[in-house]
């Protein structure tokens, strides 16, 4: 007999039921006639506090709940890279296809497709013993992403089948012999998206994830397996700066989870997405990207949900060794969820009406990123990125604060920088890396004097502010020449260097060592003109050398044909040196 409570009270999103006694927290249940998906958050004797994932609008007491006595899970397995899916990881595309623009309540669709068949080709044989984790086959899931199919975790046993072929995903493709019992299995792990996915070790991070974001991967880098966070007002470029590093970023595989956006945000992602070209393989972003959207105008519960769905889907890329980057648009929005169902639950409120356990749920989302050695010995990073929009810009509100806590970048969002359209509107003198030091090292490897340069220009903007409480005060005219060279190069590396135009062809995406040209030029000019000014030439001819107007082009120039114009730049920058006349 199919177990089942009574709806006692309703309360938008949330709903109590009694005769709930035998279910337990985090258990899914279906809510009314129309079967909507929820969670339990709460018990209290035989009172289950649910949390619905689907408008509740006509649901009343009385009507029942059942029970499915199973955490809320979703389906891993080919067919994920290049879907587009809600917060519960239903496919839009299938419920737009069954009905129309809307979706109506209560629909059931299969998160991937059941009929499709994919190639099966093993990797281990008949005989073999292998335990959780292991790598055991491959699907070719798209052109650029290989699924490596994987035994369940906390597994052990020895290869009895398993056989080449073309097969759907609900197949039973190999059998283990386990414990002395024999048990078939498909291509398709199913796992709670609340509990982590397991590893043998947890790494320090130290290589650079590479964005092609000057401000980034010069003045605040962020490791891959690192955690980040992007607070900023409305208007700042938030957006902008995730759908960046999701296009240009050093990763195998991209999550996007657009928690609580603005509806024609994540339209505005669906329709770019598929249209980008991978700049390593020349193919479409989509074959390496899974999106979960899950806009504003959606119920508050469901807000959680996809938060831990984006990063299960995450954790089990990871699990197969590759470096992926998931990007959660907002927390803010995640975090007025929780505050809503909290005191829907009437649970004593925290700071500004946040449940006081904010920060713990925070943590438990960051925590699940890093660089790890997965329990097949392949070595597989999440590098975390998280949007913060508190109001105003305001960050010293709870959200901010705590999740300043927890992350290792900040790359604080200013609305001034963004108002006088400096995009990305990074705030060099508020943002900062704790992963700089180790990032710098590796990089002085590859590059030469790449960290010198770096700290010579943070050094260098920070007196520019110095300066230009001076100059708003007296004026100018007053500074030495000295210092009215450093406000010239200070704005030479914020115009020509830190501003960079995401949507445009070239300057969208700048590689290091191209990076390390276009600062060194800038630097290289600076010390010119201040052994210049030493010998006596005119400091007004320094101020109108033409040679300025080429370095700000530079950044336009094609990767290919950066080296040869920078060799061109320097030949041409001591030529006008040399020519510039005397005081």
């Amino acid at each position: 007999m199919e177990k089942k409570g009574t709806i006692i009270k309703v309360s938008g999103p949330l709903i109590v039921a009694k005769g709930m006694e035998d279910v337990q927290v985090y258990d899914v249940v279906l809510v009314g006639e129309e079967k909507l998906i929820g969670e339990v958050i709460e018990l209290r004797d035989d009172l289950a506090s649910i949390q619905v994932y689907e408008e509740t609008a006509g649901i009343g007491p009385g009507e029942e709940v059942y029970y499915t006595n199973e955490p809320l899970s979703v389906d891993l397995g080919p067919g994920l890279i290049g879907g587009i899916f809600d917060g519960i990881l239903r496919p839009l595309n299938i419920i737009y296809e069954k009905t129309g623009d809307y979706i109506p309540r209560g629909v059931q669709v299969d998160s991937l497709d059941m009929a499709k068949k994919w190639l099966f080709e093993p990797l281990k044989k008949v005989g073999d013993q292998v335990s959780g984790g292991e790598i055991i086959a491959v699907v070719k899931e798209t052109a650029v992403v290989n699924h490596y199919i994987m035994v369940p975790p906390k597994l052990r046993g020895t290869i009895t089948k398993i056989n080449k072929g073309e097969y759907t995903i609900n197949e039973k493709v190999y059998e283990l012999e386990v414990d002395g019992n024999k048990k078939a299995f498909t291509m398709v792990q199913s796992w709670p998206v609340r509990r982590k996915r397991p590893y043998q070790e947890k790494l320090a991070p130290t290589a650079p994830m590479v964005t092609g974001q000057r401000v980034i991967d010069s003045l605040f880098p962020v490791a891959t397996g690192g955690i980040a966070a992007i607070p900023g007002p409305f208007g700042s470029g938030k957006t902008v700066v995730q759908h960046q590093l999701a296009k240009w970023a050093d990763a195998d595989i991209i999550v996007y989870v657009g928690c609580g956006e603005r509806g024609n945000e994540m339209t505005d992602v669906l329709r770019e997405f598929p249209l980008l070209k991978d700049p390593k393989t020349n193919q479409s972003l989509m074959l390496r990207t899974v999106l979960i959207a899950n806009t504003s105008n959606m119920p508050v519960a469901a807000r959680e949900a996809s938060i831990y769905t984006g990063i299960t889907i995450a954790e089990y890329f990871r699990d197969m060794g590759y470096k992926v980057a998931i990007m959660a648009d907002s927390t803010s929005r995640w975090a007025e969820a929780l505050r809503e169902m909290s005191s829907r639950l009437e649970e004593m409120p925290g700071e500004e009406g946040y449940p006081a356990y904010l920060s713990s749920r925070l943590a438990e989302f960051y925590e699940r990123a890093g660089l790890v050695k997965t329990l097949s010995g392949k070595t597989g990073a999440i590098t975390a990125i998280g949007a913060v929009s508190p109001p105003g810009g305001d960050t010293s509100e709870p959200v901010s604060q705590a999740t300043l806590r927890i992350v290792k970048v900040f790359w604080g969002l200013s609305a001034s920088l963004a108002y006088s359209r400096h995009f990305p509107a990074i705030d060099w003198l508020k943002s900062y890396s704790l992963y700089d030091d180790v990032i710098f090292a590796e990089l002085d490897k590859e590059i030469a004097g790449w960290s010198e340069q770096v700290r010579r220009t943070i050094t260098l903007l920070q007196e520019e502010a110095n300066l230009e409480e001076i100059v708003r005060l007296v004026g100018v005219d007053s500074l030495s020449f000295n210092d009215r060279l450093k406000l010239i190069v200070a704005q030479m590396v914020r115009e020509d260097y830190l501003h960079q135009n995401a949507f445009h062809e070239i300057d969208t995406y700048t590689s290091l060592i191209k990076q390390y040209y276009l600062l060194n030029i800038i630097l290289t000019w600076y010390d010119l003109a201040i052994e210049a000014l030493k010998v006596g030439k005119n400091f007004y001819n320094l101020e109108t050398m033409k040679i300025k107007e080429s370095i700000g082009r530079f950044k336009y120039i094609k990767e290919t044909a950066a080296k040869q114009e920078y060799q061109t730049l320097l030949t041409e920058m001591e030529k006008e040196f040399i020519s510039l006349e005397r005081e």
